[in-house]
């Protein structure tokens, strides 16, 4: 089956041009300053969980969990996008769900540092931020919404921000403690093959390293993957390509636990198109950025999201030190 035409109906990166919203004008600038505060008004507006719910549901369209017909699946030559990524011509799947993955996380990145107030208010978010990735991971069994809001409260231009991760362990010390105990180690588990959740409770399964592994070279190589500076890297490559394989064959019950953890669920228009890639590639980049290499809007906007962490905590200079 060719991966291009109808079989992706809604590849983000293709339907761009033709992308309507109803929070952007037609050509928009990046970052505009309109558009920024009221995506800061809807997610202000939501709670953890329910934000949780809004991500869980566009990610499990998007990887074909949730939402896919008759007509998709003959498409496709299988019945879960879970099958269809681990599968050659999955390619554009792939694709689609790093570009997803990288973009929600500097959505996530941009919100705090766009948080100018007080580092109380600062503090505040993140704690908001982080009680996301809780709720991702234990409550909807999310593991790449987890993963992705993981990697925005990871990023150098947030970890730095050392007098608002003060403020978290002062007044939200719970927050910093799940965080950094609970968290932080679980992520890295997973990412160094040594979790046993493929299964249990799971909407969503860590894929990841598979998606990283199958297109190396398409995918930012920002850092280095575990696995090519562990020294049990063939090992931990063999977990993740037996647990794709274990994904790929249980398809089914993924689909069914989202049903049951989505249930009865209302999305709200706005917050659900604040979730969307398309929304958040225009966002970021503009009508016109969004379309260029993604090398170069991702370089681009790791020096906007270093200017925005130095504006809101400028670096000591080494002669005040």
């Amino acid at each position: 089956t060719s991966c291009h035409g109808p079989l992706f109906p809604k590849s983000p990166i293709r339907s761009l041009r033709r992308y309507v919203s109803c929070l952007l004008p037609a050509e928009n600038k990046p970052l505009e300053m309109s558009v920024l505060k009221r995506v800061k008004e809807l997610l202000g507006e939501v709670d953890a969980s329910t934000a949780a719910k809004h991500i869980t549901l566009v990610d499990c369209k998007v990887a074909r969990i949730l939402g896919v017909t008759t007509e998709m699946q003959r498409m496709m030559g299988v019945s879960t996008g879970l099958e269809l990524l681990t599968l050659p011509h999955g390619h554009q799947l792939r694709l689609d769900l790093l570009e997803r993955f990288y973009t929600m996380s500097i959505m996530m990145a941009v919100d705090l540092l766009g948080c100018t107030g007080s580092t109380e208010e600062r503090a505040a978010l993140l704690h908001k931020t982080i009680q996301l990735a809780a709720e991702l991971k234990s409550n909807l069994g999310n593991m790449f919404g987890f993963a992705a809001v993981m990697r925005a409260l990871e990023m150098p231009q947030i970890s730095r921000l050392e007098q608002t991760w003060v403020t978290l362990r002062q007044r939200h010390t719970e927050g910093a403690i799940l965080y950094e105990k609970k968290l932080k180690p679980f992520l890295k588990n997973m990412n160094d093959g040594k979790d046993s959740t493929v299964m249990s409770n799971t909407s969503f399964p860590h894929i990841l390293p598979v998606l990283s592994l199958l297109e190396r070279g398409t995918a930012v190589g920002e850092v280095l993957e575990p696995w090519e500076s562990s020294e049990a890297g063939v090992d931990v490559v063999m977990h993740h390509l037996e647990t794709a394989r274990t994904i790929a064959h249980h398809g089914e019950i993924y689909k069914t636990t989202a049903e049951t953890k989505l249930l009865g669920f209302q999305e709200r228009a706005e917050i659900h198109e604040v979730f969307q890639t398309e929304f958040q590639m225009r966002l970021l980049w503009g009508s016109r950025g969004s379309e260029g290499s993604q090398l170069e809007r991702y370089e681009k906007f790791d020096k906007v999201l270093t200017a925005l962490s130095h504006k809101l905590e400028p670096p000591v200079r080494h002669s005040e030190l």
